[in-house]
């Protein structure tokens, strides 16, 4: 199509290359503002978010005197569930379960807490990230399109070049 209006082949050979640069850049430019946002909210403060509020926790997995995983939980008494929350593992050791037993560890606290349900939500692209969660048990409750990351700005061309699915998921323990 741009041949067949610029008639230029260069120009058609360099727009896929400018389309993958302006995509790479505001991915790049979100995933940092994001980032940004996280390293200035819940995560700059981790024992005043998940650690002093009843119903919440903050795991750290550790390997060899490594930090290789973290995952924290934010209870709701407003609906008695609980939130999992800033799931990560160091991609050098990912594959070995360490997701898994943090995801376990969240449900054992849900349960011994008496919460009724677990809920999470993820942006994850990568499918082993919706295939651990239904392993653990969640079943997927919904997908928000367009969702906006904090830090977005949510202009027309980060909208062009950067789109984000929010997917839901939920884990029933026991009725409400």
């Amino acid at each position: 199509m741009c041949f067949v209006v610029t008639k230029s082949f260069l120009l058609t050979c360099c727009l896929p290359i400018f389309l993958m640069g302006m995509r790479y850049y505001f991915s790049r430019k979100v995933i940092l503002h994001y980032l940004d946002c996280a390293l200035h909210t819940d995560m700059s403060d981790i024992e005043q978010y998940y650690m002093k509020p009843p119903g919440s926790c903050f795991w750290v997995a550790v390997l060899d005197g490594n930090v290789v995983g973290i995952v924290a939980a934010r209870g709701n008494e407003e609906d008695n569930t609980v939130e999992l929350r800033r799931m990560s593992v160091d991609s050098n050791y990912r594959g070995k379960g360490i997701a898994k037993a943090l995801g376990r560890k969240v449900l054992e606290f849900a349960m011994l807490n008496n919460y009724s349900s677990v809920v999470l939500g993820t942006t994850a692209v990568k499918m082993a990230a919706h295939k651990l969660y239904e392993s653990l048990g969640f079943k997927h409750v919904g997908v928000v399109e367009h969702y906006a990351l904090p830090g977005m700005t949510r202009s027309l061309l980060e909208r062009m070049f950067f789109q984000v699915r929010y997917h839901r998921y939920r884990l029933q323990l026991r009725e409400k």
